[in-house]
């Protein structure tokens, strides 16, 4: 038995319709997971939400189908945000959760990423097991046509869960515009912020199956800025396809990202005597800004990889309550445990009103330091440590930086490339800096040519 890497960072991901997201490897996923949940002979209750792309009926139907052969019970919740469907397996009582969405991705793209019982992301030993089954030539490719999934209706839970964050009426007179990305959110967002009772313009709304993310949501927010502006709104938040991420803009049109966000909910859960140990968690690439703010507060930072599910990790082993990335992938553990835009938005209105300021001054105690990054084409993958010339000038960039300013040297996962990233107060010196490195390793770790 060959076993095939399926699962990344964030699910199966690819083009619909091309492997691994084409109908025999779907249906083989979907038997695949009802096995690892439960067995064959052991009941399995799985629940399937979706955001608007084309491609994801078909996909929920052959998913569906493969995890029926194999026992399961299958309903789908419909276009459901990612974050909902986390939290009705949680609390419903399914055994799985799955999602159908490529996220920010264009509409050509799709995935599958799935939820334990607990409402947390499928573990790596879990999808290890799943990739294993689904490369075995002995397990058989469910036959037959695909019918439709039963249809239950939880946005309900969702949006009672919502407002146990932010109640019904708590944002009267606020004015706020709100881009749905034509995703997944487009299917509780604007209830949510009408119950609130602000006065919403809405964006990126009218999905048709191939607009998802075009133009809109959280990776284009200029439209967003631009409404702002003309409309004179308190602020404006934009989501991405299936709704786990949130990015604003104050009433200046001013764009402000994941780390500013963090820092602002950091303060006021510090403030509120429900910031866990005194901590948060942020990636690798959150500007080094945000660490020398936070310290000002006496607020530590943990480091952890890209990628949400490893902000997740570090916050449940460190037992942190507010983790997340500078694309705007934010975590309240107490809430739920994975990235949730529309409780992002709660949070920062909730900030707002708690401290009677705008979102443009409480943004404005974050200030991004300059980043400087430089590749370099590797012909393999070496251990710069090993090498003394290079490890010197490693050495000597650290020592300038004498703590105000960051040094990350790492190896890309899908290019023969080594990235030199250097944030510090002064670009002309992190510039120079960087290039002292790249030299050094052109010079002494024989790079690829290009």
């Amino acid at each position: 038995m060959v076993e095939t890497r399926l699962f990344g960072t964030d699910g199966i991901r690819g083009k619909a319709g091309i492997a691994p997201l084409e109908p025999a490897t779907i249906r083989r996923v979907g038997a695949a997971l009802a096995d690892v949940a439960g067995g064959r002979g052991v009941p399995v209750r799985i629940v399937i939400g979706r955001d608007t792309r084309e491609s994801g009926e078909w996909i929920e139907r052959e998913l569906a189908h493969g995890a029926r052969s194999a026992g399961a019970t299958v309903v789908s919740a419909g276009v459901l945000p990612t974050p909902g469907v986390a939290l009705v397996t949680r609390d419903r009582d399914y055994n799985l959760g799955v999602v159908i969405s490529a996220s920010h991705n264009p509409f050509g793209d799709n995935g599958i990423k799935v939820f334990a019982g607990s409402g947390e992301k499928f573990t790596e030993v879990r999808e290890r097991q799943v990739e294993a089954l689904v490369a075995d030539p002995a397990q058989p490719t469910p036959p037959g046509e695909a019918p439709p999934v039963a249809p239950v209706d939880h946005r309900g839970d969702y949006l009672a869960h919502l407002h146990r964050i932010l109640p019904a009426g708590s944002a009267a007179g606020l004015r706020i515009a709100v881009d749905c990305a034509h995703g997944a959110t487009v299917s509780v967002a604007p209830d949510l912020f009408a119950s609130l009772g602000a006065e919403i313009h809405l964006l990126g709304c009218r999905p048709d199956g191939r607009n998802i993310n075009a133009g809109v949501g959280s990776t284009a927010p200029q439209a967003l800025a631009a409404a702002v502006l003309e409309g004179g709104y308190a602020l404006g938040v934009a989501f991405d396809g299936d709704g786990d991420r949130a990015i604003f803009v104050d009433a200046g049109g001013r764009v402000v990202d994941g780390d500013a966000i963090m820092l602002l909910c950091a303060r006021q859960l510090q403030r509120e005597g429900r910031l866990a140990q005194q901590a948060i968690v942020a990636t690798v690439m959150s500007n080094i800004g945000l660490e020398l703010a936070l310290r000002e507060s006496g607020i530590g930072l943990v480091r952890c990889a890209v990628g949400d599910k490893y902000v997740m990790e570090a916050l449940l082993a460190r037992g942190l309550s507010l983790g997340g990335e500078q694309s705007g992938h934010v975590i309240f553990p107490g809430y739920l445990a994975t990235g949730d835009g529309m409780t992002t938005a709660l949070e920062v209105i909730r900030t707002m009103r708690a401290t009677g300021r705008t979102l443009a001054d409480l943004a404005g105690e974050f200030t991004a330091f300059p980043q400087v990054l430089v590749n370099v084409r590797m012909a393999e993958r070496i251990d710069l440590s090993g090498v003394p010339e290079i490890a010197a000038a490693l050495q000597r960039v650290t020592a300038q930086l004498e703590g105000q300013g960051r040094l990350l040297v790492r190896y890309s996962g899908t290019e023969p490339l080594l990235r030199i990233m250097l944030e510090g107060r002064d670009a002309s010196e992190i510039s120079a800096w960087a290039q002292e490195i790249a030299e050094a390793v052109t010079r002494y770790a024989t790079p690829a040519r290009v």
